[in-house]
């Protein structure tokens, strides 16, 4: 026993020369490393500092109202789309991800929370090959936020004790340990603008991520160029664009149909579009049509459809048109030769040229499939078949070309999925921390603000307490409430 005693003992002195704290799911370390640093920028030009932190204040405090505003919208939208069973379009999210960092070190918390409120779970619905930029954006955030606090304490004449980093379960956070005394001694609003910092610097965080985002073509301009296609980074091995006549890394994707492709966002915005809107038809003249189509027997689909191709042909569909007697034709022609170098149209008057009859053939398929043809020059196009959400989901492309071929086509990739993720998660943590509630940054804000605002009006300490703590508990209820139905949301369905 008393061997055992001792290497505990031993084992305790280590932990605490270094700085070290291991608990169940929970691993700590503060240093002092950093305090000549933190007290370096905090003594920065006095004047520059303290109209920084005092523009942060105003901000901390706008942000504390408009985060309670912005979660009672969501959640009134949360349970207008729970009672209509309506789906949800991925930009209906008021909230982008997830938040948080508090310099009392309850930042695990507050990350959670609004993971969840966020509607990003790892492991759920976060892809694997992205959580090194969620938990890399979820640490550089938070160590942005804790920076903040420190600098603004020093400023104010807060003793500095140190800064420390942490590990709750997977999630990684970022603390400081101020002097609680020197806190509790300075007046209410120098306390705001030390609250008030790490949301100031989340929201700072979040725009030049968001600068850097929009200037990066201009960025990169020296060694890639825009604007001329979307170029393929990966094709997932289950995607139905893979195999010989699909597409290939470095492919550059100039049209989808008829629509033009100049980037990322013209590829999404063409498959959107397909997908909502109704199959494109290919004019065939009438000697081609007669000439490729052959007899068969035409049955239809459990949805409705019509499918005339019973040879499981790989390379032939089933298209129907009408002529002037018949309204309702259906021919099996090969795919390829009735697409290539024909161009699209809705009807029969769209495929009229110099007096030669023509038909405007579109694919029979089944419900949300579409026939798309996928220019990516010089390669032959590819004809896809499918729902076109599954096209999106499977294949990663970038809007910028490298200028030389030794130039990695991921690397722009990687920079923007980072500062994505960065203004998401650096916003969110932004707004979860601002708002009223306990062990957030909010609950000190609020105090602070109420000391600084209604101590001529109620006088009694006890009275603005008491007002304080009504608010924090509607705030936590409020907080509550959307993370228990955006739990529910990621994980019921």
């Amino acid at each position: 026993l008393q061997s055992s005693s001792s290497l505990k003992a031993s084992y305790e002195d280590w932990l605490l020369t270094y700085g070290l704290s291991i608990s169940p799911f929970h691993m700590r370390w503060q240093t002092a490393l950093f305090n000549r640093q933190f007290y370096s920028w905090g003594r920065w030009k006095p004047k520059f500092l303290y109209l920084w932190f005092s523009v942060g204040m105003v901000f901390g405090i706008v942000a504390m109202f408009g985060s309670v505003i912005l979660l009672g919208k969501t959640l009134m939208q949360t349970l207008t789309q729970m009672l209509t069973e309506a789906p949800r379009a991925p930009n209906d999210r008021m909230l982008q991800v997830v938040v948080s960092v508090l310099s009392s070190g309850l930042y695990v918390r507050a990350v959670i929370k609004s993971s969840f409120l966020m509607g990003y779970v790892p492991g759920v619905n976060l892809p694997v090959s992205q959580l090194t930029y969620f938990f890399s954006a979820i640490l550089i955030s938070g160590v942005i936020h804790e920076v903040g606090h420190g600098v603004a304490a020093i400023r104010e004449q807060v003793r500095f004790n140190g800064f420390g980093i942490f590990i709750f379960i997977v999630y990684p956070g970022a603390f400081v340990d101020l002097f609680t005394t020197h806190l509790q001694l300075i007046s209410p609003v120098q306390q705001l603008r030390i609250f008030c910092a790490g949301v100031w610097h989340n929201f700072v965080l979040g725009v030049a991520s968001f600068m850097v985002l929009f200037l990066l073509p201009a960025i990169l301009f020296p060694f890639y160029y825009t604007g001329v296609g979307a170029l393929v980074t990966e094709v997932a091995e289950d995607s139905p664009a893979n195999g010989p006549r699909g597409l290939f890394v470095g492919d550059l994707v100039t049209n989808l149909q008829d629509c033009p492709v100049y980037n990322v966002e013209d590829w999404n915005s063409c498959l959107g579009d397909i997908s909502e809107k109704s199959q494109v038809g290919y004019c065939v003249s009438a000697a081609t049509l007669q000439q490729l189509s052959f007899p068969t027997r035409v049955y239809r689909r459990l949805d409705g459809t019509v499918e005339c191709c019973s040879n499981n042909s790989l390379t032939d569909i089933c298209f129907s048109y009408s002529n002037k007697l018949d309204s309702h034709l259906h021919a099996c022609l090969p795919a390829r030769k009735v697409i290539e170098a024909s161009k699209v149209c809705r009807t029969n008057m769209d495929c009229q040229k110099d007096f030669v009859p023509g038909f405007c053939v579109t694919p029979s398929l089944e419900n949300q499939t579409r026939l798309i043809r996928v220019k990516h020059p010089p390669h032959i196009d590819m004809l896809y078949v499918g729902h076109p959400m599954h096209l999106q989901y499977t294949v990663s492309l970038s809007s910028f070309v490298p200028r030389q071929n030794f130039l990695s086509i991921d690397l722009p990739v990687v920079i923007e999925t980072f500062c994505k993720y960065l203004i998401s998660l650096s916003g969110a943590l932004a707004v979860i921390n601002a708002v009223p509630c306990f062990a957030l940054d909010g609950q000190w804000i609020l105090n602070s603000f109420l000391e600084a605002t209604l101590s001529s009006l109620i006088v009694e300490k006890q009275n603005r307490e008491l007002v304080g703590f009504l608010i924090l508990l509607a705030g936590s209820a409020l907080l509550a409430a959307n993370v228990a139905l955006g739990l529910w949301m990621v994980t019921a369905r």
